[in-house]
């Protein structure tokens, strides 16, 4: 991956907020996208080819008054959790019985985006289920190092890398956080968080932790918010 350094006196520019920034709204739209993906998660079954679950997804959230997103919905099952974010998945892909699959939204309500994102298992197999708690559990990792030392971006995400490989996967780079806030964030600044060499301020940038196995065709992902213990 190529990157290129953003200093940190770029910091305030790139940590800008539109007229309507609200922090509160943030959270609200954060919470509403969480129970987003849980009533998705909770609606996909074993036999459900992938493209009737991302329509499914889709409707939930319009239903949920969230009728647009500032990315698409993705809902990626079995060989297609190791995709990279906006790659196409392999069509027809049907979930198992013993499976994995994980959601990535970001939806957009009145002026204020969410986004947000979770693995699921089918099943009993242990490798896969430890897979999604893998992921979850670095994101946590990395968020703790961020809170304790007030690492930079691209500090979070060379630790992220060795947390993933402590753990025996294999850390997706193309997915490495970005910033959120009042829509659209693009407006301000597009990069990834692991090209910022400045540390995060709470609630304006996305975690994002994309694992995979090293030789078998399945992977995990989970993002959320950059916050304090209290709200997880």
């Amino acid at each position: 991956m190529t990157t290129q350094a953003i200093s940190s006196p770029d910091q305030a520019r790139l940590e800008g907020v539109g007229p309507a920034f609200d922090p509160e709204r943030l959270l609200h739209v954060r919470t509403l996208t969480r129970q987003a993906i849980e009533r998705i998660a909770a609606a996909v079954q074993p036999g459900m080819f992938e493209e009737d679950a991302v329509e499914m997804a889709r409707d939930l959230l319009a239903e949920a008054g969230m009728l647009r997103g500032w990315h698409d919905v993705y809902v990626r099952f079995g060989s297609n959790t190791t995709k990279t974010f906006g790659a196409p998945s392999d069509p027809g892909v049907v979930l198992g019985e013993d499976d994995l699959f994980f959601i990535d939204i970001g939806p957009v309500w009145k002026d204020w985006e969410g986004d947000g994102g979770d693995s699921f298992v089918t099943g009993s197999d242990p490798d896969k289920a430890r897979c999604a708690a893998d992921a979850r559990a670095i994101f946590h990792e990395v968020r703790r190092k961020w809170l304790s030392e007030r690492a930079t971006g691209r500090a979070l995400y060379d630790y992220a890398v060795s947390c993933a490989a402590a753990r025996g996967w294999v850390l997706n780079m193309d997915l490495s956080g970005h910033r959120i806030a009042d829509f659209p964030h693009a407006a301000i600044h597009e990069g990834p968080l692991a090209e910022a060499d400045f540390a995060p301020s709470r609630l304006l940038w996305v975690l994002e932790i994309h694992i995979r196995h090293p030789s078998e065709a399945y992977g995990a992902f989970f993002e959320d918010l950059l916050l304090e213990d209290s709200y997880f």
